[in-house]
């Protein structure tokens, strides 16, 4: 610790330079005048956009309703007690995540003191001088919107949890009727309360920003509000994800080891297994929506202030919000259009794919929102650019919404139990094992990153060719393809409730099934007697266990669908965010001599390509070490601490002692990574800017494809071992064990690493605008100040590097004799 602070304090000292002025950037983003401009017959910007604050409280308000309902549903006291405990335990793993929070926050917030109070341009003075700082009271404002953000992601991650775990008692209590209907219902409620909230949260919140804060400080204030909740989805999703996967293999293996069923009751790790699937599969994922929303708002927000000309600027601030706005309502509308054909197709079947009901969802929320884009670009914009340009821009935001569907289509051909991938990777199981099991499963991940691949591109590529007929009468002709693609990333997000309800189905499926075992509602005396006397219905165990299982089955895929939504928007995002700095460091497009650098024959440029690959396959190993050490660990306590005679189920002390084991070590991996990005960070843009975008480009493209395959290959083992489970009934047998093992290798794949790039990519990139800008400003005209970059490049490698060596020999497992 003691040189930890002596790092500190050298670093401050070493910042402690005059610096020269530079060009406007990100930071200095003046909003126009709102009001200027009518829309609708003689409605202002302004006012229009207020209308919309409105439409938001009514999402917010429907977020609370369907949260009351799903609370107010029937469930016996004996499945309430578990999930009252599942909570309890979430409950104790958010506050200790709050406080970790906080600690990480501290970091953010000295390089924003720093820069926004010194070094950003503030104005002029009564001489025409230019004046550093923003001042004393703007610095705090700016804090405050980093806190806002972060309180956003960390606050509907609560809710997120909250719902999921009344959610999933319920869930499990409506399968003993014997009907799958309502196994299916009310994940989907659930879901749709935290997609609908979410969205609506994100826009009240950009919404305030934009319309109250004064013109010439929101710009500072957006940046500070997105790193904030970047900052908050980053700890959440990695932490989350190390932590659940503790849990998930260190309970899973005690299938092989013990021959015991899943949820086993008497299993110590399966409450921590029940906690982190809300922990990794609720919180990481709602935190990381909310992010993503977000920061991608943000980056367009940043586009169109940066590269569109003057005259179009309101025009199409209020068209982008109002987009937003009308999509809360397409994805209601399409919930409850899709909830009245699955009425009449399922409610008294007794028997259905869970899958088929949530890609209707899907579907008919694309179709809805495409039409709803371009009937809204019609009414807010139908003169631009002479009357063409609505129809081409809600085209460009239409591929990223069909993308929206489409990629669930591509995930499923991989992923879901009727896939040949999986079944392929059951059929090389049989005779070769947990090998055969783990081959077939890198297969299926590699080839769906090629297809995943393709298909992005090939709908970029279609927007990219509409942006050419006509963009460029509007903005920079530089940006005219940027913008485009920051378009189809928000598309890409315009279906969001949806996209989140489907993501949020599978925790409460998972832990429905968990539930009901931990239960033990078959062994309360005279239960058929009490459940028909109390709720008037016979219940059927053998088929409650079944609509369960294979209802986890399809939220495992759907899981599975919205991971490449969510990392292809942060790759688009995270572009629209770097052509930011390109501005910045071109004086918008204006010095030759910079554009030349962006060049492969410019070598910083070069290396800074080569070296973002080299990041992610040290977060990917690091997150894995996290997770192998911790589950070694929970494994090592549940083999010495479990009781299989004469006991029900494990006593609770032991089942705490398992959840503070993924604690620690998700917060020890969480910090070793969240330092090593933040030093690289900060070490790179200090090297050369030239280097950092090159470095911010690979990041980007190998985090995007990495985590492609890794996710896909995750869920492809993941949906194999359900397949053995409930279609083949071979619980317990040589082919189950192989598919297990399977299993607990992909759990890391899908749920650890590959999920967490997405927020890495946006944090390096977003973080990386406020490092570079830095950078930058210490680079004075006579150069006297690039000594002194270079030693502050060294000195953030250097920590960076003790970081990444940590997240290893910090980590590995030890023997308790070494220890």
């Amino acid at each position: 610790m003691y040189k930890f602070r002596s790092i500190a304090g050298l670093f401050t000292s070493l910042l402690a330079v005059s610096v020269s002025p530079l060009m406007a950037s990100e930071a200095d983003l003046k909003i126009p005048d709102l009001a200027s401009k009518t829309f609708l017959g003689g409605l202002d910007g302004r006012t229009l956009l207020i209308l919309g604050l409105a439409t938001c409280v009514l999402g917010l308000v429907f977020g609370l309703i369907e949260f009351v309902r799903v609370k107010k549903l029937p469930v016996h006291k004996v499945m309430l007690e578990v999930s009252e405990l599942i909570y309890e335990t979430c409950k104790t793993y958010m506050l200790t995540q709050g406080r970790f929070l906080g600690i990480l926050w501290i970091f953010i917030a000295a390089i924003m003191i720093y820069y926004f109070g010194f070094l950003a341009q503030g104005g002029k003075d009564a001489t025409g001088a230019v004046v550093h700082g923003y001042g004393v009271s703007k610095v705090l404002a700016i804090l405050a919107c980093s806190i806002v953000g972060i309180a956003g992601s960390y606050g509907v991650a609560w809710f997120g949890i909250r719902i999921n775990t009344f959610a999933n008692s319920r869930t499990a209590f409506a399968s003993l009727t014997g009907k799958p209907f309502d196994v299916h219902a009310i994940p989907l409620r659930a879901g749709m309360s935290i997609g609908v909230l979410l969205i609506s949260v994100e826009l009240l919140l950009l919404l305030g920003i934009l319309l109250f804060i004064p013109p010439d400080f929101a710009g500072p204030c957006f940046i500070g509000f997105a790193i904030g909740e970047s900052l908050g989805a980053s700890a959440l999703r990695i932490a989350g994800g190390i932590f659940t996967k503790i849990a998930d293999i260190g309970s899973d293996l005690m299938k092989i080891v013990f021959k015991i069923k899943e949820d086993d009751a008497r299993n110590p790790g399966v409450i921590a297994d029940c906690a982190g699937d809300n922990a990794g599969d609720s919180v990481g994922p709602t935190a990381d929506g909310f992010e993503t929303y977000g920061v991608t708002a943000v980056a367009l927000i940043s586009l169109i202030l940066l590269a569109v000309f003057p005259d179009f600027q309101v025009q199409l601030l209020v068209w982008i919000f109002s987009i937003s706005v009308v999509m809360i309502f397409a994805s209601l509308g399409s919930y409850y259009i899709n909830a009245l054909i699955s009425n009449m197709k399922y409610k008294k079947a007794e028997n259905f794919n869970f899958e088929r009901p949530l890609s209707t969802l899907v579907w008919l929320t694309s179709i809805i929102s495409v039409g709803c884009t371009y009937l809204v670009s019609y009414l807010i914009i139908p003169d631009l650019g002479g009357g063409t340009l609505w129809y081409k821009l809600a085209s460009i935001i239409s591929c990223g919404t069909l993308a929206g569907a489409v990629i669930p289509e591509v995930v499923k051909a991989f992923t879901s139990t009727e896939s040949g991938h999986v079944r392929e990777v059951v059929t090389a199981s049989k005779e070769g094992g947990a090998s055969l099991n783990v081959l077939a499963g890198l297969t299926a991940g590699n080839f769906s990153a090629y297809w995943m691949g393709i298909t992005i591109v090939a709908l970029m590529g279609l927007s990219y060719y509409v942006s050419l007929q006509g963009l460029g009468q509007l903005m920079n002709p530089y940006a005219v393809v940027v913008f485009a693609f920051g378009l189809v990333a928000f598309g890409f997000l315009s279906m969001g409730p949806v996209t989140i309800a489907v993501d949020s189905y599978g925790p409460v499926t998972d832990n429905a099934q968990s539930v009901y075992e931990l239960s033990l509602i078959e062994n309360v005396p005279n239960i058929k007697a009490e459940i028909k006397k109390d709720y008037g219905f016979d219940l059927n165990f053998d088929k409650a266990k079944y609509f369960l299982e294979a209802n986890d089955g399809a939220g495992n895929t759907f899981k599975a669908t919205s991971k490449p939504v969510l990392i292809g928007t942060a790759v688009v995002g995270a572009t629209a965010m770097i052509f930011s700095i390109i501005m910045m460091l071109t004086n918008n497009f204006n010095d030759q001599g910079a554009i030349a650098k962006l060049s492969l024959l410019h070598a910083p440029f070069l290396l800074g390509l080569i070296t973002g690959g080299a990041i992610i396959y040290w977060f990917t190993g690091a997150s894995i070490q996290a997770v192998s050490t911790g589950a070694y660990r929970a494994v090592e306590f549940i083999k010495a601490n479990i009781k299989l005679e004469g006991v029900e189920k494990a006593s609770t002390k032991d089942s705490k002692a398992v959840v503070e084991i993924c604690t620690k070590y998700a917060q020890k991996g969480m910090f070793n990574i969240f330092l090593g990005v933040f030093f690289s960070t900060l070490g790179f843009a200090f090297l050369n800017e030239y280097f950092f975008i090159g470095y911010l480009i690979s990041i980007a493209i190998f985090g995007l494809y990495q985590a492609i395959f890794m996710a896909n290959a995750g869920g492809a083992w993941d949906n194999a071992k359900k397949l053995v489970e409930v279609e083949l009934k071979q619980k317990g047998t040589p082919l189950h064990d192989a598919c297990v093992v399977g299993d607990t290798v992909g759990d890391p794949f899908k749920d650890t690493s590959s999920v967490a790039m997405n927020p890495i990519i946006k944090f390096t990139t977003l973080f990386g605008l406020l490092a570079v800008e830095l950078a930058v400003e210490l680079k004075n005209p006579d150069g006297s100040a690039a000594a002194i970059r270079g030693i502050l490049a060294v000195a953030f490698f250097a920590a960076s590097t003790f970081f990444v060596w940590r997240s290893f020999y910090g980590m590995r497992i030890k023997s308790e004799a070494a220890k």
